[in-house]
C-alpha cells in the first residue's frame, strides 16, 4: 500500500503531506482548492505524462515522491530490484518534472527511466477517474478481471491451455525451421559426403603425414646417407679393397686389448682398463654391424621416392581442406560422419514434430473448449454481481453483461474475447461499457466491478476514484459510500469526493484547503478528526457551519459507521 504521498510546487499545492493508510480514505476541498492536483500528482509518480504547465508558477520543478510498503515477492518490488532499486525499507518512488518540461524518475534512491514506473504502476495502483479508466479501455483487462474473479475450475484450464499452446508454439516454430531449412540441410550433408568420400577413398592412417615426411627425407639424401654410413662403417672395420689403408678402429681396439692382456696380470687397474677396452671393441663391432644393414637397406628407389610424394600431396590436399594434420582430419571425418547421420534423420523429426503438433492441437481445442465453457459461467455470475452493485450506485435501471465470445484464433490465454458491456436500462441494446457510459457513471461501473470482484485476488493493492460520485446525491450517495467503503476492506481505497453522503464512511478524512495572501495562492492537505470532521462534512453538505449542517453532518457519521 502507499504509506505517503509528498507533493511540491504543483499546480496550485505549495507543498503537501498526504499521510495514507489502509482503509478508505477520502479527499475533500472547495471547488479549486487543488483536489485534482493531488490525483494528477499521483498520476506522474506512476509514470503519466510530465507537462512544464503542471509546475507552479515562479517555481523551478515540481517534485512529487511516494512511499509504498509491499509484501516480498510482490511484483512491483521484484521489478524494481531488476531496476536496481533498494527496497530494503520499501519503495520509494520519486517524479521530478522541470519547468522547461524535462522530467526525471528514481526507484529506490536509482535514478530510472520514466516508463519503469508506468511499469510498477500497473501492479501497484488503479485509478478510475471520469477520463482515466485503463481496466475498462483495455480489452485483455476485460478478461483479466473475469478470470480474476472466477473459481479454480477457470484458473485450472487457464494454466492447462497456456502450457499446451506454448508447448504447440514450440513444436510449430521447430518444425518451420526444420521446414525452411530443408534445402540448405540436403547442401550440407551433401558436402559433407563428398568429404567423407574424398578420406575414404585416400583411407589416411594416423600419423602417416609425419612418417612419410620422415621417409621423403631420408630417401631425397640416399646417396648422401650412403656415402656417410659407408665412410663411418670403412673407419670402424678398415677398407677391404685397399690393403693400404689404415687399419680400422676394431684392428686398433683388438690390438689394444691383445697388448693389455699380455700385460695386466700383474696390475689389477690395468686389467680394469683391459675390460674397458673390450667393452669399447664389442660396442665398435655392433656399430659397425649396423652400418653394414644399413648399407644393405639404403639402395636409391626411386619409384619408392614418387610414390611417397604422391602420397603426401594427396594427404596435403585433405589437411587444406579439413585439417591441419592427418589426425585432424580423420577427427573431422568422424565428427561429419555423425552430422551427416543427424541431417538424414531430419525427415524422422519431421515427421514426429507433425505428429506431436496434431495431437497439441486436438489437446488444445479441448482444453479452449473447457477455459471457454468455465468462462461463460463465470461471465454469468459476474455480471449478476455487478448489476446488483449498480442497483446501489443510482444506476439500478441499468444491466450488465459478460459476453465471452470466440476470437478466431488462439493465444496464451484461450480464443475468447471478453467485454463487460452495459444496457442502460430496458430495452437497450447492451454496448461496450467504455462507450455506454458516461463519465461519471463508467466510475461507478468500475467500482462495482472491484467491489463485485474484491473477494478475488485483487491485481493491485490500491484503488483511486476520482468523482466516481459525480451525479449521484441523496440515498444513492450514501450507497456509493458504502460501496467504497466495502472495497475498501480489501484493499486501500482514496476517494476524491465533494458530497458529504461519501466522505462520512471514511476511515480517515484529508482536506484540501487553498489560502490567498494576495499575492500567491497556495493549497495544503490536513487530516480532520472529531468536531473538525464534523465541520468539514457540514460544509460540503452546504450548511456553513449552521447547527443543522452540524446535526446532519453527526448523523451521517453515526450512520455510516458499522
Amino acid at each position: 500500500m502507499i504509506e505517503e504521498i509528498r507533493i511540491r510546487d504543483l499546480g496550485v499545492i505549495d507543498e503537501a503531506v498526504l499521510p495514507l493508510h489502509p482503509g478508505l480514505t477520502v479527499l475533500s476541498g472547495e471547488t479549486g482548492a487543488g483536489k485534482t492536483m493531488v490525483v494528477t500528482g499521483l498520476g506522474l509518480l506512476l509514470g503519466g505524462r510530465g507537462d512544464s504547465a503542471l509546475v507552479r508558477t515562479g517555481a523551478a520543478r515540481t517534485v512529487v515522491e511516494g512511499v509504498l510498503n509491499l509484501p516480498d515477492g510482490h511484483p512491483a518490488t521484484v521489478r524494481a530490484e531488476e531496476a536496481g532499486a533498494d527496497v530494503a525499507d520499501g519503495l520509494v518512488l520519486v517524479r521530478t518534472v522541470q519547468a522547461d518540461g524535462r522530467s526525471r524518475a528514481h526507484v529506490g534512491g536509482r535514478a530510472a527511466p520514466v516508463g519503469v514506473l508506468g511499469e510498477l504502476a500497473e501492479h501497484l495502483v488503479a485509478v478510475h477517474g471520469q477520463a482515466d479508466q485503463w481496466r475498462l479501455r483495455r480489452a485483455d483487462q476485460h478478461r483479466e478481471v473475469l478470470d480474476a474473479s472466477a473459481g479454480p475450475d477457470l484458473q485450472e484450464a487457464l494454466e492447462a491451455h497456456r502450457r499446451v499452446h506454448a508447448d504447440l508454439t514450440a513444436a510449430e516454430a521447430e518444425l518451420a525451421d526444420l521446414r525452411a531449412a530443408a534445402a540448405e540441410r540436403a547442401r550440407e550433408a551433401e558436402s559433407l559426403r563428398t568429404g567423407l568420400e574424398r578420406i575414404e577413398a585416400l583411407d589416411p592412417r594416423p600419423g602417416e603425414d609425419a612418417a612419410l615426411r620422415a621417409e621423403s627425407d631420408r630417401l631425397g639424401h640416399a646417396e648422401e646417407l650412403r656415402a656417410a654410413a659407408g665412410a663411418a662403417h670403412d673407419a670402424l672395420s678398415g677398407d677391404p679393397d685397399d690393403p693400404a689403408a689404415a687399419p680400422g678402429v676394431l684392428d686398433a681396439l683388438a690390438g689394444a686389448a691383445t697388448r693389455i692382456g699380455q700385460a695386466s696380470a700383474s696390475d689389477p687397474a690395468l686389467a680394469a682398463l683391459g675390460t674397458r677396452v673390450d667393452e669399447l671393441r664389442y660396442l665398435a663391432a655392433d656399430v659397425a654391424a649396423d652400418l653394414g644393414s644399413y648399407l644393405a637397406d639404403a639402395d636409391v628407389d626411386p619409384a619408392r621416392l614418387d610414390h611417397v610424394e604422391a602420397r603426401r600431396a594427396a594427404l596435403t590436399e585433405l589437411t587444406r581442406l579439413y585439417g591441419e594434420t592427418v589426425d585432424d582430419v580423420l577427427e573431422w571425418g568422424r565428427e561429419a560422419a555423425a552430422r551427416v547421420e543427424l541431417l538424414e534423420g531430419t525427415g524422422d523429426r519431421i515427421g514426429d514434430l507433425e505428429r506431436r503438433a496434431e495431437e497439441l492441437t486436438a489437446e488444445r481445442e479441448e482444453v479452449a473448449a473447457r477455459l471457454t465453457a468455465c468462462r461463460q459461467e463465470a461471465a454469468a455470475t459476474l455480471g449478476a454481481r455487478i448489476t446488483e452493485e449498480l442497483a446501489h450506485l443510482a444506476m439500478g435501471s441499468a444491466t450488465v453483461t459478460v459476453a465471452v465470445e470466440d476470437a478466431g484464433r488462439h493465444g496464451p490465454d484461450g480464443r475468447d474475447v471478453v467485454e463487460v458491456r452495459l444496457a442502460s436500462g430496458p430495452g437497450t441494446t447492451p454496448r461496450s461499457v467504455v462507450r455506454a457510459a458516461s463519465g461519471g457513471e463508467l466510475s461507478r461501473v468500475m467500482l462495482a466491478i472491484e467491489v463485485a470482484t474484491a473477494d478475488g485476488a485483487s491485481s493491485v493493492p490500491t484503488f483511486v476514484f476520482d468523482e466516481v460520485d459525480a451525479g449521484v446525491g441523496g440515498r444513492a450517495a450514501l450507497d456509493v459510500g458504502a460501496r467504497l467503503a466495502a472495497l475498501a476492506r480489501h484493499a486501500q481505497v482514496v476517494v476524491v469526493t465533494h458530497l458529504a453522503q461519501v466522505a462520512a464512511h471514511a476511515d480517515r478524512h484529508l482536506v484540501v484547503e487553498k489560502s490567498d495572501d494576495g499575492h500567491v495562492t497556495r493549497s495544503m492537505v490536513h487530516e480532520v478528526e472529531g468536531e473538525d470532521r464534523v465541520a468539514e462534512l457540514a460544509r460540503m453538505l452546504g450548511g456553513s457551519g449552521t447547527d443543522a449542517a452540524l446535526d446532519h453532518a453527526r448523523d451521517l457519521l453515526a450512520r455510516s459507521r458499522p
